[in-house]
């Protein structure tokens, strides 16, 4: 079998960045095209070996000369991005995440070479709710989503996905469907919410939230790049944590208010204008969200290293935060206070 030639969109981000790199230095890998409107960060760039950047913007058609003449025959869509949040750049965000894929998939629809597309997908596309499953599998069907947003956006790209998949049967289409990301160096709207000194949380509600280390995320996607499993797949870490503990094991310092005072809390928090505090993630901090994961064990073959709890921790500990407050303090308090009951 021949080496694949492997084109990576997304390489101005860490997970784009960081697996154009990977498959850079895989054997079974021939050629890495990365491709991005921006060059990869200073600390990748270093580490792309004989991975090629080139300058170029999915949501123009001209991409479809970069796939024909390099004769790719494996697409990696791994620019799906909620960031960054915040309504005044929401359309900007829409137009790359959803006229970006749309390109992007006409071209690999015209393209004769391809034949293996990898969309990095999120879990979001489940919504988030009250009357959601407690554990959800890959055959739920998307719930409860708002009229825009992050998720809506992912819904509509898998749809066009599943139009491409009809499209071209001669082509293996793998999505992964991630849950939250976590990890040292990792940037997200997640990791910046749990670095706030003061977290606000949604009065009354402690949910179950899952989480994936970056560096699992990137494994599962090369694998997803070089090996053959076609499907629709969740990925995410062993276990679950509370918000709760979640926040204490940061060390931060929880602020409950009212579902509906959550955006205006976090304006006056320092900091909060970074992170994300729209109808989607206001819904999640609410409900939480967990997956199912035993399609991507027994069928794609992939089980992460780190649990949900090592996952956070590594990056509590790895990002350099200091805490608020001491954890271990907390946690005695905790222990005294039921003692008493």
């Amino acid at each position: 079998m021949a080496p694949r030639t492997v084109l990576v969109t997304g390489v101005g981000g860490y997970l784009g960045g960081h697996l154009a790199a990977r498959l850079a230095a895989n054997p079974a890998v021939g050629r890495v095209l990365g491709v991005d409107t921006v060059g990869p960060h200073r600390a990748v760039a270093g580490l792309l070996g004989r991975a090629e950047f080139v300058r170029a913007d999915i949501r123009n058609p001209l991409i479809a000369k970069v796939i024909t003449s390099a004769e790719v025959d494996t697409i990696v869509h791994a620019s799906l991005t909620a960031n960054p949040p915040g309504p005044s750049r929401r359309s900007a965000v829409k137009e790359m995440n959803v006229i970006g894929a749309m390109q992007l998939l006409a071209a690999c629809q015209r393209a004769p070479s391809v034949r293996k597309l990898v969309v990095k997908s999120t879990a979001a596309v489940y919504g988030a709710g009250a009357r959601l499953p407690a554990v959800l599998t890959e055959d739920d069907p998307p719930r409860e989503l708002s009229s825009s947003g992050y998720a809506k956006d992912a819904v509509e790209v898998e749809g066009y996905v599943r139009a491409f998949a009809r499209r071209r049967q001669d082509v293996d289409v793998t999505v992964l469907r991630l849950t939250n990301i976590v990890g040292p160096s990792i940037d997200t709207v997640l990791t910046r919410y749990f670095a706030l000194p003061v977290v606000p949380t949604v009065l009354g509600y402690d949910p179950r939230i899952q989480l994936l280390h970056s560096e699992d995320a990137l494994a599962a996607l090369e694998l997803a790049a070089t090996g053959s499993v076609p499907g629709v797949f969740n990925a995410g870490g062993d276990g679950v944590l509370l918000l709760s503990q979640a926040i204490r094991r940061a060390g931060r310092i929880p602020f409950p208010v009212p579902r509906g005072a959550m955006p205006t809390a976090g304006r006056l928090l320092r900091g909060s204008r970074l992170v994300d505090f729209s109808a989607d993630h206001v819904r999640y901090l609410n409900h939480g969200r967990v997956l199912d994961t035993t399609r991507l064990r027994s069928v794609f073959g992939f089980t992460p290293r780190w649990t949900t709890r090592q996952a956070f921790d590594d990056y509590v500990h790895g990002s350099g935060l200091r805490p608020v407050v001491d954890a271990s303090a907390i946690e005695r308090l905790e222990r005294a206070v039921a003692g008493t009951r």
